[in-house]
């Protein structure tokens, strides 16, 4: 099975997407975006042994490989349109090729993103490199540039899960409910797309949680020119989670783990929208801490300055 047959046999497939000129299957997609949209391009690889353990089950590889990226579109606010896989192989396993595809159009189906193209071919490692295409409205894409002193920090869901099942996956556990739910944070991360078209209307700055919260909030803070203060006391931390480990534990999780794929941002303290924006996508909404003139990030417990510091996950470092 060469690259095209596996191309024709897991990846092509009709679509309804009437904005799609051109679809998968020759040298190149053509595409016509929303009149009056700025597009949105994101893009990020993943590399087995590094991302994800390669005995991770290929139909959830196949999932995070499409919400990883989705993360970074919400993350500005956008709507996601169409994607590109870059996919490099060891070899060609109809059954590894099989699930990874049952994976990642299921993710593609969730969030109506389509599939238009990309490339195969053979390697060393497993490599992974999708490319998403969005789009929003003129002016209105967040960035991390926008936090202002006065600020309240909020982030979406709860922080540690997909880090702590991670940790699980390479060391192992007992099996429990605890145990599986924690795995599955990991293994099927949710992107936040809802939310972040939501509060495009009224953030000022905002970025997912991949890398660990307290590296990417200090991302965003850099990036804002401003410094900003965080209550350990009010992290959103799982039952789960906090029934299987220490709450040191969890907290360090939480902080540095990364791999949450939850929005993290910034906007007014009193905004109500907020509180109507979680009740009404189901999804939890903290306020974390807030932001202030300066530089770097003030960590308190319960009040009290807590000293810790950690830029996150970061390639050759």
């Amino acid at each position: 099975m060469d690259e095209f047959e596996i191309i024709r046999r897991y990846f092509v497939r009709a679509s309804s997407d009437s904005d799609i000129r051109i679809p998968i299957g020759d040298d190149g997609a053509v595409l016509q975006p929303s009149p009056d949209h700025d597009l949105v391009s994101v893009v990020d690889t993943l590399v087995s042994g590094v991302h994800f353990p390669e005995s991770l089950e290929p139909a959830d590889v196949g999932y995070r490989s499409v919400v990883v990226n989705l993360s970074d579109v919400a993350a500005m606010g956008a709507r996601p349109r169409w994607m590109t896989l870059a996919l490099t192989l060891r070899e060609a396993s109809h059954a590894w090729l099989e699930r990874f595809a049952q994976g990642l159009f299921e993710a593609a189906d969730e969030y109506a993103v389509t599939l238009v193209g990309g490339d195969t071919t053979r390697g060393s490692e497993t490599v992974i490199s999708v490319q998403i295409l969005g789009d929003v409205r003129p002016g209105s894409a967040l960035t991390r540039s926008g936090a202002a002193p006065g600020d309240g920090i909020f982030v979406t869901g709860c922080v540690g899960d997909a880090a702590a099942g991670l940790s699980i996956l390479q060391s192992g556990a007992a099996d429990s409910e605890d145990v599986d739910y924690l795995v599955r944070r990991f293994a099927r991360p949710s992107a936040r797309v809802a939310v972040g078209a939501a509060i495009a209307e009224f953030a000022h700055a905002a970025i997912d949680v991949s890398d660990g919260l307290y590296g990417d909030l200090e991302k965003m803070l850099l990036a804002s020119g401003v410094a900003g203060s965080l209550e350990l006391s009010k992290l959103p931390l799982s039952p789960q989670l906090t029934r299987l480990v220490k709450r040191d534990d969890a907290l360090q999780f939480a902080l540095s783990g990364g791999e949450d794929y939850e929005l993290c941002f910034t906007a007014d303290p009193d905004a109500a929208a907020i509180e109507e924006l979680a009740e009404h996508l189901g999804v939890a909404i903290s306020r974390i801490g807030g932001v202030n003139e300066g530089n770097g990030i003030t960590c308190l417990s319960d009040g009290r300055p807590f000293d810790y510091s950690h830029p996150g996950y970061r390639h050759f470092h």
